[in-house]
């Protein structure tokens, strides 16, 4: 039965996250963790939940852009701009159809000025493209990992925008690295299935947290079976290095300690700093500044001993391209909301197995470990079949508001199994939470706001 899509519904949503500082660190004191919230809406029955003459709800697809508060307002604005392309389509269902959507929201002739390829529309576009995943996967009936893992190499290589890749990937390339890994998808499934793919956790290592908070939380975090935890930098020198040190005491020797600056310093600064922190071994020192500055990445890599990971505020796969071309970082971190979505992150994990980098993805905000967890088990499977050095972020935050949570059993991200992209937020979320008329957000307004 042919399917359209028959609505865009947009929500800007808001977590008052600021208040306990959780998310805090040297660039975003005071984060709202926020999403402006896409809803596809279709007609025709749901396969899940009944067929051809029966009653079944039509599916849904969803996704969303990942900010932190003011401002989520202009990334809703910039998805709604994208409702002509998408409302009154076919539903997408297969690697042609998700494709044709992709270069069609991110090729607009007139909206791509604004980019091109990055900023608040490249984001919007990526929103979009994850909810169409989402709902082409709950119609394949697969979680959306799978549903890619199941395509063939033709069919991912078609999902691909190669232009300004092919002095780096060419398609021919991109086919031949995942021909290498077709024979042992079905084992590594299996591996996956039993054992999960490994995470690293950030909860402790809030830059607002004091120091008896950091300690108990690191503490905890390596009896809950994580053999890495995060800590953010940027601080002054002294406080780094004591935090620094509290924490390497609290978990001894043998547990990874990344550090992550949010892009504040310049590259010499950056160079002195982790020189300073190096004594404390450090395992990575994550955007150790701006995220667009590749040579700099490339000079802090070259200027100090701590290995740099890099990409969460990289625009496009174009940045990740030239990041890799010049030995810039050691890890890629990967966001799977902040490009153009599962195609274009599909893009830079093709890049990243041909350079033989490392991905570890960000996952720190609301929703982001729902979505990436998917894209680094489909790596896994389908493209780099290896976990060695790899681990996804964790924060343990907000989880609850969402319809298939991650699930973390010791250390490990439990491969989801329900169909979608595990980015359905519960209906009570989104009423309560929706900015700024949620009950949420109106019990936080002050008597001269309310008008009392």
């Amino acid at each position: 039965m042919s399917q359209t899509v028959t609505d865009l519904v947009v929500h800007d949503i808001r977590f008052p996250t600021s208040e306990q500082l959780d998310g805090s660190d040297a660039m975003n004191p005071d984060p709202d963790y926020s999403a402006a919230y896409v809803v596809l809406r279709t007609d025709g029955p749901d396969p899940a939940r009944g067929g051809p003459g029966q009653e079944g709800e039509a599916p849904e697809g969803h996704g969303f852009c990942f900010t932190i508060g003011r401002g989520n307002e202009v990334m809703a604005a910039a998805v709604e701009a994208l409702r002509p392309h998408v409302v009154g389509r076919p539903v997408p269902r297969d690697a042609a159809a998700l494709g044709d959507l992709y270069r069609d929201l991110t090729h607009d002739s007139q909206l791509r000025w604004l980019g091109p390829e990055k900023g608040v529309t490249h984001m919007a576009a990526g929103a979009v493209v994850n909810a169409a995943w989402d709902l082409a996967a709950k119609l394949a009936g697969q979680p959306v990992w799978r549903f890619l893992a199941g395509m063939t190499p033709e069919e991912l290589v078609s999902l691909v925008d190669f232009r300004h890749l092919t002095d780096a990937l060419t398609p021919d390339e991109a086919l031949a690295v995942l021909r290498a890994a077709e024979p042992g998808r079905a084992e590594r499934t299996g591996r996956l299935l039993a054992e999960g793919y490994p995470a690293y956790t950030t909860s402790p290592g809030w830059l607002g947290y004091d120091d008896d908070k950091l300690v108990r939380l690191a503490q905890e975090a390596v009896a809950e079976g994580f053999t890495q935890i995060k800590l953010k930098v940027g601080g002054d020198i002294e406080d780094d290095v004591r935090r620094l040190s509290l924490a390497r005491e609290a978990v001894g020797p043998d547990i990874r300690i990344a550090v992550d600056a949010n892009q504040c310093w310049d590259v010499a600064e950056a160079v002195e700093r982790m020189t300073a922190l190096a004594p404390y071994d450090p395992y990575w020192i994550e955007e150790p500044t701006s995220p667009d500055d590749v040579l700099g990445h490339a000079a802090v890599r070259a200027g100090q001993p701590v290995k740099v990971a890099t990409g969460e505020h990289a625009a496009n796969r174009i940045v990740f391209k030239q990041l890799l071309q010049a030995g810039a970082t050691d890890f890629v971190q990967i966001d799977a909301a902040r490009v153009a979505g599962v195609n274009e992150n599909l893009a830079i994990l093709l890049l990243a197995a041909k350079y033989g980098v490392p991905v570890c993805p960000h996952a720190g905000g609301v929703g982001l470990c729902e979505l990436v967890q998917h894209l680094a088990m489909f790596d896994y499977v389908a493209v780099s079949g290896t976990r060695e050095d790899r681990v996804i972020e964790y924060v343990d935050h907000l989880h609850e508001h969402f319809a298939d949570p991650v699930v973390i059993e010791a250390g490990h991200y439990v491969a989801p199994r329900a169909p979608g992209f595990s980015a359905r937020m519960l209906p009570a979320s989104i009423a309560d939470h929706r900015y700024p008329e949620g009950p949420v957000w109106q019990a936080r307004r002050t008597p001269e706001e309310t008008g009392r």
